[in-house]
């Protein structure tokens, strides 16, 4: 369970998970790209850029973006600084599949610290944060969670999947 260290000032951290990606390839099938390198898909681009945009739209933008290193994120998190979600990104190892984020919370300068990675890392983080069971939250492709860290604890401010834009016509 994650200590509770960055409690001392209160902050928002937004996880979004990548949009949709290409299929995966089985092991030595010789066609496609490995895991790290499936790329999003045209459908994903859309609505990534569109959960980018109305994350913008709601104000949320980061002071820090960091992305996992594989390129479905990397791309996602591109398009969120496209949108101005962010002014720049920063590839973090620690956001790749099966490592633990939590130790990118504690220090830095920022209020707002957006997190673009993968489920179910990104889900167990914000569980653990939130004091429930692991599997409790689940983000969707594209979608993204934002939690209030502070004093008295954490709180779920947000969360949103690319399904609920559909309900919004501009």
């Amino acid at each position: 369970m994650f200590g509770r260290n960055w409690a001392l000032a209160e902050r928002e951290l937004l996880l979004w998970r990548h949009g949709l990606a290409e299929e995966r390839q089985p092991d030595g099938g010789g066609i496609g790209h490995s895991d790290a390198e499936r790329a999003l898909t045209a459908r994903g681009i859309r609505r990534t850029a569109a959960m980018a945009q109305q994350l913008h739209r709601l104000q949320l933008d980061c002071d820090l973006l960091l992305s996992s290193p594989l390129r479905r994120a990397r791309q996602t998190a591109a398009l969120g600084v496209a949108a101005g979600l962010a002014s720049g990104l920063a590839i973090e190892p620690s956001l790749a599949p099966g490592h633990d984020p939590s130790p990118l919370l504690v220090g830095g300068r920022w209020s707002r610290l957006g997190l673009v990675g993968h489920e179910p890392d990104l889900g167990e983080l914000a569980a653990s944060l939130l004091g429930m069971p692991p599997g409790t939250i689940a983000l969707r492709k594209a979608g993204a969670a934002l939690i209030r860290l502070g004093a008295a604890g954490a709180s779920l401010e947000l969360l949103i999947g690319p399904r609920l834009l559909r309900l919004r016509r501009p």
